[in-house]
């Protein structure tokens, strides 16, 4: 197998068309900006993979993207998306990943030092398979170089469904750190992240005050809100069938903590 790696230029579709050229496997991964833009910049790349003759697009969509009812601002892009990919003559992966266990990770760090160990969200008591970026590169790297089947839907879980009081309590033992969760209201979340200057959307970018949280308050808290309606529950185990091992648990991200933080956002539309 031969990997090789090109610049592709999201917004140029001629450009995309001619760094797709020759290749069988192309690995879509969604843009971090939400909205029309990234609806275009997905459509021009699964439009250039089908000019380019490619054989299969692989496209990391997110966990809650197969239900009608869960309309975040996050999956409403991958609903469209993968809609779009449906549509086109090329074979397709979905790779439905769940939420970041890193996202999380900063959340507890924030409340640890930030609000007197009381992390407040929207979340209630709804479950979710948090998983780290890390599986769900492997995940991904693993498709993409032959492994699984065409044309079918994975749902990247991680280790085990979580609530969120019982992630910061697994959290809170293996650091020593004390963080107990409190439900908050959608409109209370949202009063938070203003008070703490993160964007509303994706298009204000993001500020030096908001810095643990690479993400805007329209994706988190409608996000919370599907978590807590159990829109984004869904776990299995395709991870062990394809990559072969479980994910990582909770309590092993937190025992290698330093290495499992959010990080910046590096992309570009420029």
């Amino acid at each position: 197998m031969c990997i090789d790696a090109r610049y592709a230029d999201f917004n140029n579709p001629d450009q995309l068309a001619e760094a797709f050229k020759g290749a069988d496997t192309v690995l879509l991964i969604s843009m971090p900006f939400v909205g029309p833009r990234r609806r275009a910049a997905h459509k021009n790349a699964v439009d250039a993979a089908v000019k380019a003759g490619v054989r299969r697009l692989i496209y990391t969509s997110i966990v809650g993207a197969g239900l009608d009812e869960c309309d975040t601002y996050e999956v409403s892009d991958h609903k469209y998306t993968e809609a779009y990919i449906k549509s086109q003559p090329i074979h397709y992966v979905f790779l439905r990943d769940a939420q970041y266990a890193e996202a999380m990770v900063s959340a507890f760090e924030e409340a640890y030092e930030k609000t007197n160990g009381v992390l407040s969200n929207n979340m209630g008591d709804g479950k979710m398979a948090y998983i780290s970026r890390d599986d769900c590169a492997l995940f991904a790297a693993t498709v993409a170089a032959g492994a699984g089947e065409d044309d079918v839907i994975y749902e990247v879980s991680g280790y085990e469904p979580l609530t969120i009081a019982q992630y910061l309590a697994i959290a809170s033992e293996v650091t020593g750190k004390k963080v107990v969760y409190h439900e908050i209201s959608d409109e209370q979340m949202y009063a938070f992240f203003d008070s703490i200057g993160v964007p509303r959307t994706t298009e204000q970018m993001w500020v030096d005050t908001a810095k643990n949280f690479p993400f805007c308050s329209d994706g988190m808290v409608t996000f919370g809100r599907a978590i807590r309606l159990n829109h984004m529950s869904t776990f299995t185990h395709d991870s062990e069938k394809i990559v072969g091992h479980k994910p990582m648990s909770v309590k092993e991200i937190f025992e290698d903590i330093e290495n499992h933080k959010i990080g910046s956002i590096t992309s570009t539309e420029d």
